[in-house]
């Protein structure tokens, strides 16, 4: 059996396996890695002989950190690359490859529908009655979307809000608050299996589900790499922020917004946010707009979305897709239920 693992930022690693009696009694390492000695691929494989076909990535990676010492040289890859490789081998989790994307890029909706939408979807995935999904989102009205966990008194101010027609909602992932006029931000959300992130941390999740945007964007010509756990930057500054939320049943939702061309006064009087973490959207001072993927690029927006749908198709099977009526009618329930009551709104006050 064969697995194949491609770190975010570093090389592939494959791994072939063949099991016996619930042990791996053949293990061959390969990949476009940099390794030092080159003998020390034979410890790899050795250590990795042995053992248990169910052993989790933790368990692999510490068989192969035993056998290794100070004198040998990764470079590239790690001993946990080569473990979520194997489990990958062992059919413990899944790739890309094994992963066929519904596409869906639909009219405007509510925000507030978009953030019941992305519940929604992730159920049914859980459910076995949707696969994957990438949907890019589309909105009229202008609005804050906060976190699950973020303080609504401490997030917004009201009365700027008001003065701007701003409606407020809450996702069910955690991460900040995202201001989004329409044509002002690029937001989507990918619906995945559980499996494909399989023995990565949630730190490691964010920046594997993301290379495919860092690609992208390049393709727009922009230079971009992950920052910290959630962000995605550029030398220019900030241009994305991932949130995500795992749900019981096996279903990971990962959204990410990025700043196409937005007001950075109106979002100053909307937000309580300073300047410092303003600056840290890639602009130092309020009179003047965060446009990082617009001034970059200097492509409309539209053009910089179909970029992205086309990197997408050209490294994974993609299919064109659509919102099925009882998802949309599911979704317009948890609006009247549950995201579109004060309840909901603030439940961190």
């Amino acid at each position: 059996m064969r697995g194949e693992y491609k770190v975010p930022g570093g090389k592939l690693v494959a791994a072939d396996v063949t099991v016996t009696d619930g042990v791996l009694s053949a293990v061959s390492i390969s990949g476009d890695f940099f390794l030092d000695p080159d003998d020390a691929l034979e410890l790899i494989d050795a250590a990795l002989v042995g053992q248990p076909a169910d052993a989790r990535v933790a368990q692999l990676t510490a068989a192969i950190e035993a056998a290794l010492d100070e004198s040998v040289t990764l470079v590239g890859f790690s001993p946990e690359a080569i473990a979520i490789a194997v489990r990958r081998a062992l059919g413990h989790a899944s790739s890309w490859r094994d992963l066929t994307f519904e596409l869906i890029h639909e009219a405007p909706q509510l925000p507030v529908l978009h953030v019941a939408l992305d519940q929604v979807l992730a159920e049914e995935l859980a459910a076995g009655r949707r696969g994957p999904t990438l949907r890019f989102w589309e909105w009229v009205d202008p609005a804050v979307v906060i976190g699950s966990f973020q303080s609504l008194r401490n997030e917004v101010d009201p009365e700027g809000a008001d003065r701007h027609g701003v409606t407020v909602v809450r996702r069910i992932s955690g991460g900040g608050a995202m201001f989004m006029e329409a044509g002002n931000c690029i937001t989507f959300s990918l619906v995945v299996p559980a499996s494909l992130v399989d023995g990565l941390t949630f730190e490691q999740s964010y920046a594997f589900l993301d290379d495919w945007v860092l690609g992208a964007l390049a393709d727009v010509g922009v230079t971009a790499a992950y920052a910290g756990l959630n962000d995605i930057a550029s030398p220019a500054g900030k241009l994305a922020g991932a949130a995500q939320k795992r749900l019981v049943g096996g279903a990971v939702l990962h959204h990410v917004t990025m700043a196409y061309d937005i007001d950075a006064d109106k979002m100053l009087e909307v937000l309580r946010i300073g300047r410092e973490k303003l600056s840290d959207k890639g602009t130092t001072s309020a009179k003047k707009r965060v446009d990082p993927v617009r001034s970059q690029t200097g492509l409309p927006r539209t053009e910089v979305i179909d970029a992205f749908k086309k990197h997408f198709r050209s490294r994974y099977d993609v299919v064109d897709g659509a919102l099925r009526p009882a998802e949309v009618e599911r979704a317009e329930e948890l609006v009247a239920t549950k995201f579109g009551t004060q309840e909901w709104l603030a439940r961190v006050p």
